[in-house]
């Protein structure tokens, strides 16, 4: 359910929930304790750690954005963008090269 009338949803930098998801595995301590000693919800730090673990598997980047899907796939898209630019740039220095040497 959204927030109460007035009150803001409050925002984590990737740093902090990052930092927050190896507390929680490296402390000796439940995931409940970690949360309420951070002041976050136990669900949100269960999703984080979900989601760190998915971007290690992946190479997504770790909380790219506000965990919306649409900035994962911003992400996937980027990196697809650069590589698509490297191929582009070979290719257009392939092209020039075999110009020079078929005269």
């Amino acid at each position: 359910m959204s927030a109460e009338m007035g009150e803001k949803r409050r925002r984590f930098t990737r740093e902090f929930k990052e930092e927050a998801v190896k507390l929680s595995e490296r402390s000796g301590t439940t995931i409940r304790q970690v949360a309420a000693d951070l002041g976050i919800h136990e669900k949100a730090l269960h999703r984080w750690r979900r989601e760190y673990r998915h971007s290690h598997k992946t190479g997504v980047r770790f909380a790219p954005g506000n965990g919306h899907a649409r900035d994962a796939e911003l992400e996937r898209l980027k990196k697809e963008n650069e590589l698509l630019r490297q191929e582009r740039d070979i290719l257009k220095k392939a092209a020039a090269y075999f110009a020079q040497h078929t005269r």
